[in-house]
């Protein structure tokens, strides 16, 4: 039986890993569940899964939460003060990080410390802090297990002792590919919400739509994959079929193709080294066609922008990516148009004064001023 605990339950990714639970109930347990204020979808969950420990994040959602399950033998914490309870406990084999944003970067490194696994659905955590995760992580033998579709596809396309030439990642392009800046500059969020293929969270699918995510996950995969960025590369792919390829030495390529569900990576994730059985719906490749593009910089500069911070590394990346986080949410409350949000993130990057990321307080300084100076640029728009 392997025990999970499952940061951020109530989101597109953390009610996916339940639904995994929900297959294999005789071989994974939840040993606690956590999320930021959804009230009532934490303790629908907590009265179907039984986990020992709740977390909530929000002080409010925290105190109506312990009301509305005081008839439940379960112990609810709050604040970050309660991640780090939930991830350092002995119980959990398995921590699922599937909070959005840099805040997930203190638990997982608590959770590899406390000797757990991680799957990772939180690519900010790689962004922000990757070089100290994965020099942690391979000090004390941990698995960081990809749960991202394109990290879990490269994943599985690894061969032991072969030499790789580049790892491919896909896009779909999001729903703005070949739009006019004039288009662009009308972008409304309900319309930047609908992605053509995948359901995710808000923060997300803004970042598929500007393509951020795609250079968030060049960054994650330069870390997991110890990949230089010359050698990864990213290809639009509108089916979202073939989730990454790999390229070898002698120019074989292997590609992993799936159904746009993250119910398969995740559940890999859950269960490597080895493959369950689910009732999931199959892929059927009869009547597909597969297209692939080249991106540009001038449909995507955000993919431009993240190549260049990994490159300069340091504090950079955290930078970049809390510029962003802060530009999205601005863009989602209608502060700032939709063009503003890389334009700001450009901005904020240029004027940081990069540091060596070697610590954690380090990193966590350089991410509060990134959010300090893109508050202050978008509150002087207004």
């Amino acid at each position: 039986m392997k025990r999970l605990t499952v940061l951020g339950s109530t989101g597109s990714i953390g009610t996916q890993t339940l639904d995994i639970v929900r297959q294999h109930p005789e071989k994974l347990e939840v040993y606690a569940l956590a999320a930021d204020k959804n009230v009532l979808e934490l303790e629908r969950q907590a009265r179907e899964f039984k986990p020992q420990v709740l977390a909530m994040m929000d002080p409010k959602a925290y105190a109506e939460l312990k009301q509305r399950v005081a008839d439940l033998n379960i112990q609810v914490v709050q604040g970050m003060e309660g991640l780090l309870k939930i991830v350092t406990d002995p119980t959990p084999d398995t921590v699922v990080t599937a909070i959005s944003g840099r805040i997930g970067l203190e638990p997982t490194l608590a959770a590899l410390k406390a000797g757990k696994d991680i799957a990772l659905a939180n690519k900010e955590t790689l962004v922000a802090g990757g070089k100290l995760v994965m020099e942690i992580a391979r000090s004390l033998g941990r698995y960081i297990l990809p749960v991202d579709s394109e990290h879990s596809a490269i994943f599985q396309c690894l061969e032991e002792g072969k030499t790789l030439e580049k790892i491919i990642l896909t896009a779909s392009g999001g729903p703005f590919r070949g739009w006019s800046r004039e288009q662009l500059a009308t972008v409304t969020p309900e319309v930047a919400l609908k992605h053509p293929n995948w359901t995710m969270g808000a923060k997300i699918t803004i970042d598929s739509a500007t393509m951020m995510n795609k250079g968030l996950e060049v960054i994650e995969a330069h870390h997991l994959f110890a990949m230089p960025y010359e050698q990864i590369e990213v290809m639009i792919h509108p089916q979202s079929i073939i989730h990454s390829m790999v390229q070898y030495c002698d120019g074989s390529i292997l590609a992993q193709l799936g159904r746009p569900d993250m119910r398969l990576p995740i559940q890999y994730a859950l269960t490597y080294p080895t493959r369950w059985p689910n009732p999931f719906e199959r892929l059927d490749l009869r009547g597909k066609t597969l297209t692939f593009y080249d991106p540009n910089d001038y449909d995507f500069p955000a993919l431009k922008l993240a190549y260049a911070c990994g490159k300069r590394g340091g504090t950079l990346p955290a930078v970049m990516n809390a510029a962003n986080e802060v530009a999205v949410d601005a863009f989602l409350a209608r502060r700032i148009p939709y063009l503003a949000i890389i334009e700001l993130v450009e901005k904020v990057c240029s004027e940081h004064e990069v540091l060596e990321a070697d610590d954690l307080e380090t990193i966590l300084n350089a991410d509060y001023w990134a959010r300090r100076r893109t508050e202050e640029l978008i509150s002087h728009q207004a």
